[in-house]
């Protein structure tokens, strides 16, 4: 821990008011390029930062990036929501006894949520400190908010530690949030008050109050993963392995358990940590990562489906490409969404409507045997094998809630070139279920890989509304304005 030159840390005075003049003279030399370096290691650290990014310490206030009905539809969305309930039950007895302020912000220090008493919330309205305004150390300096962000660990930042002279009245701490399955941070969870009101033991408070979160979080990802070594646990044998699409080891070699891979988006070779080489196939909501082996005898054999996209449709049967020709991967399809079975006569219905024929379904029936063999069964005609496909994988995260997931394993629509009416019926079935949950549920995460990832590249309304969450400031905002632009004009 850093120290000051000539008495203790804040964290551990009994009266850190005793230290404001010292850090007062300290702030002003530093500011001016004459710093001594008595200030605490992360707080002259943060301060450096600051002065790279050109914070003026003469700002009146942290900069308003969201209007507050941007506020309330950002905050549906953000994995923090859901927690809000127990963070309030374990810091509003503070903040109300003691006139402190709660705020929970996103992964870039914008304020989501703030609450506390009447006062201490008018004091704060005054410097931003509410919904709607950015915490960031690149916009307000050293703070309790975007410091933690930065560092990734608790901080109390006392009077004239803030850069910006404004916020030398208040005192803060802060600690930030880390999504255990991505290991992104998604948020930090502060606790602030005018200097005479903040104990520096409150950062001991807030740190313990963003662990739980954490833990909470743990606990809903373990659920996740039981469910997924559950349904796709069985296809790994020998040294492959089962990874999320967040690159998490969840089952395979005793190794590689609790590690992380770096999986291509759509599947593919891959170099593992120790050099070797594997081949990562797309299976629903994850990767089988493994050397192609071929099936256990006591093992149904896997077909493996990519149905959504422009792309050309592609199967795997045990990890071995299988030619996929258009009637073929709509066949497929049906019997995917039918696991008991069709008739010839239902087939060919679906397939051609009025004017199919079962005889034209048994010649094309035969030659995708051929190419399958016997996991393709007749009277019903239906797979005899363990079936997974990315429509499966999509239609299970939207009837989940896990929209953003459902967007990145969504690539497109189902069978685009396809005119057989029942696929046609399918595909805007899901077509309209996704973009419904994306532009109400997605937030900004599920909107932009909505737009840019295919099913939405032309989704006007989903442009906007993007737009409309993203903060100017960020790189997005102006490819998204542009795009919007374009359509409005009647580009491509």
């Amino acid at each position: 821990m850093g120290q000051y030159s000539s008495a203790p840390l804040p964290h551990l005075h009994r009266e850190p008011a005793d230290l404001l003049p010292l850090l007062s003279e300290e702030h002003a030399r530093t500011q001016d390029g004459r710093g001594r370096g008595g200030a605490r290691p992360v707080i002259r650290e943060s301060w450096e930062r600051a002065r790279a990014a050109g914070v003026d310490p003469g700002v009146r206030a942290a900069p308003l990036v969201f209007d507050r009905d941007v506020v309330a539809d950002v905050r549906g969305t953000h994995p923090l929501d859901r927690h809000l309930p127990m963070l309030r039950g374990l810091l509003r007895s503070v903040a109300d006894e003691a006139e402190h302020l709660i705020v929970v912000t996103d992964e870039l220090g914008r304020a989501l949520w703030t609450e506390g008493p009447p006062g201490v919330r008018r004091r704060a309205d005054e410097v931003g400190l509410t919904e709607g305004f950015c915490w960031a150390e690149n916009a307000v300096g050293t703070n309790g908010i975007g410091t933690p962000l930065v560092t990734g660990r608790p901080e109390y930042v006392y009077s004239a530690e803030h850069v910006v002279s404004v916020l030398h009245r208040w005192s803060c701490a802060g600690a930030p949030v880390t999504d255990p399955d991505s290991g992104r941070v998604l948020g930090c969870v502060d606790v602030s008050a005018t200097l005479d009101r903040l104990h520096p033991a409150t950062v001991a408070l807030v740190g313990a109050t963003a662990r739980l979160v954490e833990e909470r979080l743990a606990d809903r990802m373990r659920a996740a993963d039981d469910r997924l070594r559950e349904r796709y646990g069985r296809y790994v044998g020998g040294d492959g392995l089962l990874v999320t699409a967040t690159g998490r080891v969840l089952a395979g070699a005793a190794r590689w358990r609790g590690r992380r891979v770096e999986v291509p988006a759509s599947g593919g070779r891959l170099v593992l940590p120790d050099g070797g080489l594997a081949l990562a196939e797309p299976v629903g909501e994850v990767f089988l990562v493994r050397h192609v082996e071929p099936p256990a005898p006591d093992r149904r054999p896997l077909l493996a489906l990519t149905l959504l996209g422009d792309a050309a449709p592609a199967a795997r049967l045990d990890g071995r490409p299988v030619p996929l020709s258009l009637r073929h991967a709509e066949i497929l399809v049906l019997l995917v969404l039918h696991p008991h079975g069709l008739t010839g006569e239902r087939l060919a219905w679906h397939l051609y409507g009025e004017e199919g024929s079962p005889v034209t379904v048994r010649a094309e029936i035969h030659r995708l045997r051929s190419a399958l063999g016997g996991v393709v069964r007749a009277r019903p005609y239906r797979l005899d094998c363990e079936v997974e496909a990315d429509l499966l994988a999509v239609r299970r995260l939207l009837e989940a809630g896990e929209v953003a997931a459902a967007v990145r394993v969504c690539r497109g629509e189902l069978l685009p070139r396809s005119d057989a009416p029942a696929i046609r019926a399918e595909r805007d079935e899901l077509a309209v279920r996704l973009r419904r949950q994306v532009l109400t549920r997605g937030g900004i995460a599920g909107l932009w890989d909505y737009v840019t990832g295919g099913p939405g590249r032309d989704d006007l309304e989903a442009l906007e509304r993007l737009h409309a969450l993203l903060p100017p400031d960020d790189p997005r905002h102006a490819a998204v304005a542009a795009r919007a632009a374009t359509l409005l004009a009647g580009g491509d």
